[in-house]
């Protein structure tokens, strides 16, 4: 019974000095009581270290007390104690931009920039010449471009969502004037009718959110990311006329015979459209806020590169030709001059730069 009794008394001390040397680990929050099994009031652990209990039937029915915890990092005052050393967060700020779940979204954007010029591949070929087209660089036209991604993904984590997107460009065109070769090493003005382009890519995109580097920005409000993406971009370009009213001289009147080709002009070039099947990548930065009713925004900056614009090499040519009289004049030739050329490509590549907004609708 001693020995019964003394394990008991040094198991009873091994545990009080426990409990004491722990009690300031475990913050106390003040009018919070609870029972044990035997119905007695229990205070939890106090700054000091002591531990309280009473049978005092006069003791009132335990209450639960809540309050506002203490901000991350903070030192909070208490009625009887102060907490330090110990994190916590208010409900209302842990995790308030956290990306979790199934989400769709749908961004709207403005080309700020858009990059690329158009070639023709044939400008050295014999005859070229009476092909109008961009024999030199010319820039692709463009009216307002408002780039239309519609986007499904969902997050792996807090910090990384993957979506498969759609993203539509169009408002670009083959360029209104373009510079066609003379033939003798120079060039004259062509304008152009019609040539539309249109992008419809489709990117698997990852974005990583980067605030554990940065911080959240504006008090809590922003949290910046950035994005990649590759993909398949289909790049189509409608039919388009180039006309040449130059006057191309080919024999002086007053030498050539009758019937002879003295000369041409009024050049049309029927070329046709084309779509062709590229490889496109996108890489994004931005910063995400949250609306109520699960509604994310992300504001972002985009640069994506569709590949190539190519036509289908298809080209017919229309001119007039002068036809000298033997007495030293020239006049219109009575029939149509008509020439079909193929595999004379033109086209070049697209990029771009845009500013967008980005709605997301979370699950």
């Amino acid at each position: 019974m001693k020995k019964v009794g003394f394990l008991a008394a040094l198991t009873g001390v091994l545990f009080g000095a426990h409990g004491v040397a722990n009690a300031a680990t475990y913050p106390v929050y003040s009018g919070y009581q609870g029972t044990n099994a035997a119905g007695q009031v229990v205070l939890l652990p106090t700054a000091s270290g002591t531990v309280m209990q009473t049978n005092n039937p006069n003791v009132a029915n335990p209450t639960r007390v809540t309050g506002t915890l203490p901000r991350v990092g903070s030192n909070a005052t208490t009625a009887t104690t102060t907490v330090a050393g110990r994190q916590y967060y208010q409900p209302t700020d842990f995790d308030r931009l956290a990306d979790s779940g199934l989400y769709v979204g749908l961004s709207v954007g403005y080309s700020a920039s858009v990059s690329g010029t158009v070639l023709s591949d044939y400008m050295d070929e014999e005859g070229g010449q009476f092909v109008p087209g961009a024999f030199q660089e010319a820039d692709f036209a463009t009216d307002t471009v408002i780039p239309l991604q519609l986007s499904v993904g969902a997050s792996i984590n807090n910090d990384l969502r993957v979506d498969f997107g759609y993203l539509r460009y169009s408002g670009i065109a083959y360029p209104s004037m373009v510079k066609s070769a003379d033939g003798v090493g120079g060039y004259v003005d062509a304008t152009v009718e019609g040539g539309a382009i249109t992008a419809n890519a489709t990117m698997l995109n990852v974005y990583y959110n980067i605030d554990s580097y940065t911080g959240y920005l504006a008090g809590g409000m922003l949290r910046p990311y950035v994005g990649v993406g590759a993909g398949i971009s289909l790049n189509t370009i409608a039919d388009y006329v180039v006309y040449d009213n130059t006057f191309y001289s080919e024999m002086d009147p007053s030498v050539a015979g009758a019937g002879d080709l003295t000369g041409i002009s009024d050049v049309y070039a029927y070329h046709n459209g084309g779509t062709s099947e590229q490889f496109a990548f996108m890489v994004e930065g931005g910063l995400t806020t949250e609306m109520d009713g699960g509604i994310k925004i992300d504001f972002f900056v985009r640069y994506t590169n569709l590949g190539r614009v190519r036509t289908s090499g298809s080209i017919i040519v229309s001119q007039t030709e002068w036809l000298g009289d033997g007495a030293g004049m020239e006049y219109p030739a009575p029939y149509d001059s008509v020439y079909h050329y193929t595999n004379w490509y033109e086209g070049g590549r697209l990029s771009m730069i845009d500013l967008g907004l980005r709605l997301r609708l979370q699950f």
